[in-house]
């Protein structure tokens, strides 16, 4: 729905509001014209069901606006003494309609002084419940969102089995796009695997200001721009739309910024001609292969000295291969005694990889050796011609066409290219683009597969990882990754673990209350 489509539904509601409450505003001392105006009428109902004036903004935050609709409905109707279960649930299953009912066909009188402490435990229960689900929707809406590390493809800054913190608030948090959905769950709802949300209505795209824009080599929290798998991991053939809010979360390195031009030489990126230089915890890995002296290999040697895993490690008499490697490892490795040779694998430039981005089949690009291509910057314009048409097809048809409710249909008449059948020679985009890629370069699904990011998918930034979880240890003491506890993920040098300081401050807090109670006691 268009920002107009919404104005009109608002107006929409507003009326029913006054069809079926007016009487119901008279009965509580006040004029049948508060009913109507917009937003004055949802302050003087605050006032006749005696809840606090800021009620009113909760029914403007998009998610929790649903959560907090049915708990108006039922505590108006109970300011006009219709307080048994029957009551409570026609009016919640009619969707408030039952009000209706309430206002013209009951003879109620309007409680002034009605009593707001729930009269049963079950009530009293639920009551908090809600509440507490309304704060921590919040919570993880605007300002924090835990996120897991699910694949390796930011090894080894960030880890499998690595729990973080994801901010919405450096970026500036985007508003919910879709308007009916579980609360504080993405796409599925846990254990029973079904979808959390309606596909309609869609509220417009809006983006509350952050205070900072997002930097070349910022790990960044995005929704995978090309989702249309139910859920995370389920790679069927059978395809679901998804909303932009309820794509999957993709977690990788923003290796180039609006107006940057990019190239992969050789698995390393190049911005405007220039090396990209990472940032010192970034570790860059590629696949190696080699030739062994016909011995075995102690795996656990292995990871404590170069981090090579067994499952990412392969030999036998002859050859081995290192999926997961950084070059710093394997100039060491390279010493190990049995190995006699060791080269890191490099797809040459000038051969095509159809499962390349922009995926035609008609560039000689892989992996390793990519463009250069143009990351559009909003505002800017660009030539179109039969190379671009390939690049920005998708942002022009999708990005900025049907995913905004706009009809955009790009197409080729011999040389021209036409937009919704006009001929054009240019094109100027609507918003900016990002370039996203793992630090595993040989194992990382990211934008040389599937290409730019959209700003209107970008979720948070990663900043703290409270819990680590190694699946492939042995033992529950050593499946924690005590070290990576409390750590931050930006910054440099190595990750300071700050989880004894959180015991710390946890126990003299504990020890304070304590003493606290005692002496209020004594």
């Amino acid at each position: 729905m268009i920002l107009t489509e919404w104005f009109i539904f608002f107006l929409i509601l507003q009326v029913i509001h006054f069809l079926g409450t007016w009487k119901l505003y008279t009965k509580a001392g006040r004029k049948a014209w508060e009913a109507l105006v917009p937003v004055y009428n949802t302050v003087v109902l605050m006032k006749i069901i005696n809840r606090p004036w800021w009620w009113v903004i909760l029914l403007f935050i998009p998610v929790i606006n649903v959560i907090m609709l049915p708990v108006i409905w039922v505590e108006t109707i109970r300011s006009f003494g219709k307080n048994s279960t029957t009551d409570t649930i026609l009016v919640v299953v009619t969707l408030g309609f039952y009000i209706f009912h309430v206002n013209y066909m009951l003879d109620v009188n309007y409680i002034q002084d009605r009593s707001l402490k729930p009269t049963t435990a079950t009530g009293e229960w639920i009551s908090s419940i809600l509440f507490a689900v309304v704060a921590a929707t919040i919570v993880h809406t605007y300002f924090m969102q835990p996120y897991t590390i699910p694949t390796g493809s930011l090894e080894r800054t960030l880890l499998v089995g690595d729990f973080l913190f994801v901010s919405k608030f450096h970026y500036g948090a985007r508003t919910p796009m879709t308007a009916v959905s579980f609360p504080m769950v993405h796409d599925t709802i846990p254990v029973v695997r079904t979808k959390s949300y309606t596909s309609s209505p869609q509220y417009p795209y809006f983006r509350l200001p952050g205070f900072q824009d997002i930097k070349r080599n910022d790990i960044v929290v995005f929704s995978w721009p090309i989702d249309t798998v139910r859920f995370f991991r389920d790679r069927s053939k059978k395809s679901f739309y998804k909303p932009i809010d309820k794509k999957s979360n993709y977690v990788k390195r923003c290796v180039g910024v609006p107006g940057d031009s990019l190239s992969v030489v050789d698995g390393y990126v190049h911005i405007n001609g220039e090396k990209n230089q990472l940032p010192d915890r970034a570790q860059l890995q590629f696949r190696h292969t080699g030739t062994t002296k016909g011995s075995s290999f102690n795996m656990q040697n292995l990871y404590n000295r170069y981090k090579i895993k067994s499952n990412e490690f392969g030999y036998n008499e002859q050859f081995f291969e290192a999926q997961c490697i950084t070059e710093d490892a394997a100039t060491k490795f390279k010493n190990h005694p049995n190995v006699a040779d060791i080269q890191r694998v490099i797809a040459p430039k000038g051969q095509k990889d159809p499962g390349i981005f922009p995926n035609n089949g008609k560039v000689n690009w892989n992996s390793d050796n990519f463009g250069p291509i143009y990351i559009p910057e909003a505002g800017k314009t660009v030539k179109m011609d039969l190379k671009s048409f390939s690049l920005y097809r998708r942002i022009i048809e999708v990005y900025e066409g049907s995913e905004l409710g706009i009809g955009n249909k790009l197409s080729v008449n011999g040389t021209q290219i036409l937009l919704n059948g006009t001929p054009i020679d240019t094109y100027t985009f609507k918003q900016d683009y990002y370039w996203m890629m793992g630090d595993n370069r040989h194992n990382s699904e990211d934008s040389r597969v599937w290409g730019y990011v959209p700003a209107n998918h970008i979720v948070g930034k990663p900043v703290f990882i409270w819990f680590s979880w190694d699946t492939n240890a042995k033992g529950l003491f050593n499946k924690i990754r005590w070290e990576r506890m409390f750590t931050t993920v930006g910054g440099s040098g190595e990750p300071i673990s700050y989880f004894k300081y959180f015991l710390i401050v946890l126990f003299g807090w504990v020890i304070y209350n304590q003493y606290r109670k005692r002496k209020k006691g004594a």
